[in-house]
């Protein structure tokens, strides 16, 4: 998995519990990837979209494992913006393993309908009051997508992860990982 050295980049504060994430992934030859919330990147100058460390680049990073893996990405954001800066920044080798969908991530994630090995959910930034019940709800709808070997990557630890923990927990998952940034888990 060589791609992952492109992201290790001093201001990418979730490289390590990304590269984490994906090494278990693999073991676990995971394919099916489904996220919640785009890498958006910076708009500079009103139109040129440049790579915003600190946002964690998740969609480029899922979308050259997927490719590596021949897996599929299937994205989600609730911006038509958001999705639109993702393509650019995916590399173009990489656009027939990832679709893309402008919807809000519960509707999403109820109309989805396949098993999901690796779940991302970082549908809304943590500093919203109710990130919390946001991402419980996704999780709670997603729950019945998960199997045996799925992943759940759960983005802003404590502003938004400790209901999704905890209903995890009591649905049989464990934390296998923990950054101050994320937190992974799996049954």
């Amino acid at each position: 998995m060589d791609f992952l050295k492109n992201y290790n980049h001093e201001k990418n504060i979730r490289f390590s519990s990304f590269k984490f994430a994906l090494i278990e992934a693999q073991k676990r030859n995971l394919k099916n990837f489904v996220e919640t919330g785009v890498a958006r990147g910076k708009v500079k100058f009103f139109f040129f979209t440049k790579i915003n460390w600190k946002d964690g680049m998740s969609t480029m990073i899922f979308s050259d494992y997927v490719k590596f893996m021949n897996g599929y990405l299937t994205s989600c954001d609730i911006e038509k913006k958001n999705i639109e800066n993702a393509k650019k920044l995916i590399n173009k080798k990489n656009k027939d393993f990832v679709k893309f969908i402008v919807d809000d991530s519960l509707n999403f994630l109820k109309n989805y309908d396949k098993e999901i090995d690796f779940l991302y959910l970082d549908s809304l930034d943590g500093h919203f009051k109710q990130a919390s019940d946001h991402q419980l709800k996704e999780i709670t709808i997603a729950y019945k997508y998960l199997h045996k070997n799925s992943l759940v990557l759960l983005d802003d630890k404590g502003s938004k992860t400790n209901l999704s923990i905890d209903y995890m927990k009591k649905n049989n998952l464990r934390i296998i990982n923990e950054t101050n940034e994320q937190v992974l888990l799996s049954f």
